[in-house]
């Protein structure tokens, strides 16, 4: 493989316990980071259990799709750690025993009293014609094999090992392969508009960016609530690439307008309290179906209590009354889940409280208690501002209990939202 032409990678994590729910492979997680630093793009991962012909099928079926495979785990002593012997047969190389990986195994079993068990001289076993790498943590040597298809590179499975090996050896060598160039990314977070809607208005923007001098590749995902938007940057520097991101981040700032969050990734209720405390306002919450999630959300940024004052939870209509001073003819005359109940929580809370802001929620979270004209994910959110200012939003929730409860809290953050940026 020639310099400077390594550009794509897969990774194949090996081990029969990852396709259990108990175990979960964060190996990839850390290289794929590694490598993105170093300008490689990740084509796919994938998980094999510890079946030589499997881990042999999965390497061939890599290798003609990247540059680079990166496998992982399967290197120890025992019976089901088949992970060399597929990997020597897949790339055509029969194993033999390096003396030197055999001396060290033993080496490092001396040097705890021990003497080596037998077994252990499998993993000095190393497909002929490829390079040893090192491992100071642990006794499984990894492997670097050149092929005119690909590189494949071999670490071992437990993460201390596997990143200590691939920044102190595999990286160096791979920093030389893949030339000067690396992928960057930010994050665009979207509410209050469907994923349809956006890349509608998005893609006429960020379809002409993969010809630019530094190339822009985006992914579009929708999430609860939200719509977000990866921006991936090829650039040679981080300098570079932020400026090539500054400016697709203004592209699309200037299309989405108002139901863009952030530019940053920040969560919704982290931008909330950055525009709380850049007004130096203060909000108040009273929640009836979220349950305080509302305020649990607000609360989870560090230093909120800058601007967070106070939050209750009226769950019963009694509560509405004695804690907030909602009319109990409002809830008899127009029901706890109504627009009238939810201004006069927010004001409520806002009076109370003393505070710039007041949210009130108010809805049917399901699965029960819903009718023909308040159906089961109704729920009313309703802010009150500076000057006796109120405004409210019915809104008509799918999904489940949890479902509804997350959505109508995103609406009344993002009510305030957009309230604060006027």
């Amino acid at each position: 493989m020639a310099r400077n032409q390594l550009r794509t990678a897969v990774i194949i994590a090996v081990g029969s316990e990852l396709l259990t729910p108990e175990r979960v492979d964060t190996n990839s997680l850390f290289l794929t980071d590694a490598l993105n630093e170093l300008g490689v793009q990740l084509r796919y991962k994938v998980v094999v259990g510890d079946a030589r012909d499997d881990i042999g099928a999965a390497l061939l079926a890599a290798a003609a799709q990247a540059d680079i495979v990166v496998v992982t785990g399967g290197l120890g002593p025992t019976d089901d750690d088949v992970t060399r012997e597929a990997v020597a047969t897949a790339c055509g190389m029969p194993l033999q025993e390096d003396a030197d990986v055999a001396a060290a195994i033993r080496s490092r079993f001396a040097a705890r009293g021990l003497a080596m068990p037998a077994i252990n001289r499998r993993q000095a076993l190393v497909p002929r014609g490829a390079t040893v790498l090192p491992n100071p943590d642990g006794s499984a040597p990894g492997l670097w094999i050149e092929r005119p298809e690909m590189v494949c590179i071999v670490l071992p499975g437990p993460p201390r090992e596997l990143r200590g090996m691939f920044e102190a050896v595999a990286r160096t060598r791979l920093a030389a392969a893949c030339g000067r160039q690396g992928i960057f990314r930010r994050v665009l977070r979207v509410t209050g508009r469907p994923e349809s809607y956006v890349d509608e208005v998005a893609s006429p923007v960020y379809s002409r960016w993969l010809s630019a001098a530094v190339p822009i590749s985006t992914s579009v995902l929708a999430t609860r609530g939200e719509v977000e938007l990866h921006l991936s940057a090829r650039a040679a520097t981080r300098e570079d690439a932020d400026g090539a991101l500054d400016a697709a981040t203004s592209e699309l700032a200037a299309v989405l307008g108002t139901d863009l969050v952030s530019s940053d990734g920040a969560a919704l209720e982290e931008v909330v309290g950055r525009l709380l405390r850049a007004q130096g306002r203060r909000v108040a919450v009273a929640e009836s179906c979220t349950g305080g999630l509302i305020a649990s959300r607000l609360t989870d940024v560090p230093g909120s209590s800058e601007y967070v004052h106070a939050g209750w939870v009226a769950y019963h209509n009694e509560a509405k009354t004695a804690l907030l001073g909602v009319d109990a003819r409002l809830i008899e005359d127009h029901g706890a889940v109504s627009e009238p109940v939810a201004r006069a929580l927010a004001d409520g809370c806002r009076m109370r409280a003393g505070t710039d802001y007041g949210l009130g929620v108010t809805g049917i979270a399901g699965p029960g208690g819903g009718s023909s004209d308040k159906p089961v994910g109704t729920v009313y959110v309703a802010l009150a501002g500076p000057g006796g200012r109120l405004r409210v939003r019915r809104l008509n929730l799918p999904g489940d209990r949890e479902r509804v409860k997350h959505f109508a809290s995103q609406a009344a953050l993002d009510l305030l939202r957009r309230t604060l940026l006027e």
